[in-house]
C-alpha cells in the first residue's frame, strides 16, 4: 500500500478548501491554484511511473482492508487518466485567468474548479462503487457552479437541463448500488467481480447491469447526450474546454470499468451489443449535428458526441486490441478537445461572434491560432502522424478483427465528417471574407499573447503523442492489459 494513490485527490480537494479563504484576492487565488494544480500533476506523473514499474497501487483508507475499509487502486490505466486528466486540468486554469472575468474569479471558480478535478481523479482511482457515486456527485455539483457562474439567461437554461438529467441519472445510479448491495453483499469493485461471476447471470442482476449502462451512458453521452450540446455552449470557454475534456471521460472510464470487470462480455444482459448499437447511433447523430451546425461551439460540442461513440466502439468490441485503441484515443481526446475549445474561445472573442456565418478574415489577426486551430483539427480527424492516428487505427484494426465491420465503416465515416466539419470552420473562420466591422469594441477583442502561448504549450504536446506515439502505443497496451484480464485487479486489490 502507498498513500501515493491518494494525492491526486487530496491535493486538488485541500487547495480548493484553502482558496475558500481568499474569496477577494484573485492574484492569491490564482497563485494558490496554480501551485495546487502543479503539484497534483506532479504526483499523478509520479503515480504512473510507479504504477508502471511496480505494478497496481492500492491504499484501504484507515488501514480498514476490502471489502470493509475503502479502498484506492492504481493500475496502469486509471494512472493515466489521472495524469492527462491533471496536466489538462492545468491548461484550462493558465486559460481561465483573465478570460472568465472577475465576477467569476471572485465568486469562488477556482475551488469549484479543484473540487471538479478531485471528484474527476476520485472517479478513476476509487476501488469501491459507491466511493464512484460520491466521486461523481463532487465532480457533478462542481460542474453545475462553473456552468451557471455569470448568470446569463442562457447559462441558467443550460443549467437547468443539466442538472435535471444528472439528477435522474444518480438517482438511478444510487438505486442500482443499494440493490446491488443487498443481493452481493458489496460494493468493493474487486469483490463484485468475483462475486458475480460465482452468482451467474440472469435475473435481477441483469437489470442492474441495465442500470448501470442507462446512468453511465447519460453521464458519457452516448447516445443519450440531448444534453450536451447546450450545456457545454453556455459558459465561458475555459470552462467548456474543461468540461469537454474531462465530463463525458469519466462517464466512459465508469462503462469501460464496469463491463470490463463488475459485467465482463458474456456475462448475462448483452451489455455489448446494445453498447454497439448505441455507439454507432451515437457516432451518426453527432455527425449530423457537426454538420447542420451553423456556431463554432455547437459544432466542437457535436464533435464530442462523434468521440464518445467511437470511444464506446472498443468497448463493444471488448478486445485487447480494441480497448488499447480506446486508451490511446481517451488520452489523445483529453488534450485535443481542450485544445479546440480554447483556440475557438480566442476566435469567438476576436470576432465578437460565435456565428461562423458571421466571422472571416481572422488569419490576419491571429495566424498563429488559425495554423494551431488546423493541426487540432486534424489530430481530431485521425490525420497521420498526430495523435489521433494512433488510436483510431488501432480501434478499427480491433473491429475489423472482431468481425464489426458495420461499426468499423461508421467509425471511418463520421472520422471523415470530423475531418469536414472542423475544416469547413477553419476555412471560414480564418479565410472567408471579414465583416466591415467587429460588433465589439476593438480592445475587448484582443488575445492576450499569454492565452496564446498556453494554447501553443497545449498544441505542442498534441504533436508531440503523435511523434512520439510508439511510447503511447506501448502504455496503451499496458493499460489495455488490466482491463482484459480483470483477475490482475482483483489480485491486485485482495493481495493487501
Amino acid at each position: 500500500m502507498t498513500n501515493l494513490v491518494v494525492l491526486p485527490l487530496l491535493l486538488p480537494l485541500c487547495t480548493a478548501v484553502l482558496l475558500l479563504f481568499f474569496k477577494e484576492k484573485v492574484i492569491l487565488q490564482r497563485l494558490i491554484s496554480a501551485a495546487g494544480i502543479a503539484a497534483t500533476a506532479a504526483a499523478s506523473a509520479l503515480l504512473l511511473a510507479r504504477a508502471g514499474s511496480d505494478g497496481m497501487q492500492t491504499l484501504a483508507m484507515g488501514g480498514w482492508a476490502a471489502p470493509f475499509g475503502i479502498v484506492f487502486a492504481a493500475d496502469f490505466f486509471a494512472a493515466l487518466l489521472v495524469t492527462a486528466a491533471s496536466v489538462t486540468t492545468g491548461f484550462c486554469l493558465a486559460y481561465a485567468m483573465g478570460t472568465v472575468g472577475p465576477e467569476r474569479e471572485k465568486f469562488y471558480f477556482y475551488p469549484f474548479l479543484n473540487f471538479l478535478l478531485a471528484g474527476v481523479n476520485g472517479s478513476f482511482l476509487t476501488g469501491d462503487l459507491f466511493n464512484l457515486f460520491v466521486c461523481f456527485e463532487v465532480m457533478l455539483i462542481s460542474s453545475y457552479a462553473l456552468l451557471v457562474l455569470g448568470g446569463t439567461k442562457r447559462q441558467l437554461k443550460a443549467t437547468l437541463g443539466y442538472m435535471l438529467v444528472n439528477i435522474v441519472s444518480s438517482t438511478l445510479f444510487v438505486a442500482g448500488v443499494a440493490y446491488l448491495y443487498g443481493m452481493i453483499g458489496t460494493l468493493n469493485m474487486a469483490q463484485l467481480s468475483a462475486r458475480i461471476a460465482e452468482a451467474g447471470s440472469g435475473g435481477m442482476l441483469d437489470v442492474l447491469s441495465v442500470f448501470f449502462l442507462i446512468v453511465f451512458s447519460l453521464k458519457a453521452g452516448l447516445f443519450l447526450f440531448f444534453w450536451l450540446p447546450e450545456a457545454y455552449e453556455a459558459p465561458p470557454a475555459a470552462v467548456s474546454a474543461l468540461f469537454a475534456a474531462l465530463l463525458t471521460k469519466v462517464g466512459l472510464y465508469a462503462l469501460i470499468r464496469t463491463f470490463t470487470l463488475i459485467f465482463p462480455a458474456g456475462h448475462g444482459f448483452a451489455a455489448q451489443e446494445w453498447i454497439a448499437w448505441m455507439a454507432g447511433a451515437t457516432m451518426l447523430l453527432g455527425a449530423a449535428g457537426a454538420l447542420a451546425s451553423k456556431d463554432v461551439m455547437r459544432i466542437l460540442n457535436y464533435n464530442i458526441v462523434i468521440s464518445v461513440g467511437f470511444l464506446a466502439f472498443g468497448l463493444a468490441v471488448s478486445g485487447e486490441k480494441s480497448l488499447q485503441g480506446a486508451v490511446f484515443y481517451l488520452i489523445h481526446d483529453m488534450a485535443v478537445k481542450a485544445l479546440l475549445f480554447l483556440l475557438a474561445g480566442m476566435m469567438i472573442r476576436a470576432a465578437g461572434t460565435g456565428r461562423l456565418d458571421e466571422m472571416g478574415g481572422l488569419i490576419g489577426r491571429l495566424p498563429l491560432v488559425g495554423w494551431m486551430f488546423l493541426v487540432a483539427s486534424l489530430a481530431a480527424a485521425g490525420i497521420p502522424p498526430l495523435s489521433g492516428f494512433g488510436g483510431k487505427l488501432l480501434l478499427v484494426q480491433g473491429g475489423l478483427e472482431a468481425g464489426s465491420h458495420l461499426l468499423a465503416g461508421i467509425s471511418l465515416a463520421t472520422s471523415l465528417v470530423v475531418l469536414y466539419t472542423l475544416v469547413r470552420l477553419f476555412m471560414r473562420a480564418f479565410w472567408g471574407e471579414a465583416p466591415a466591422s467587429l460588433p465589439i469594441p476593438a480592445e475587448e477583442a484582443r488575445v492576450s499573447r499569454a492565452h496564446t502561448a498556453c494554447a501553443a504549450a497545449l498544441c505542442l504536446l498534441v504533436v508531440l503523442m503523435g511523434l512520439g506515439s510508439e511510447w503511447m502505443v506501448q502504455a496503451s497496451a499496458e493499460a489495455a492489459r488490466t482491463l482484459v484480464s480483470p483477475s490482475d485487479y482483483i489480485d491486485a486489490v485482495w493481495k493487501e
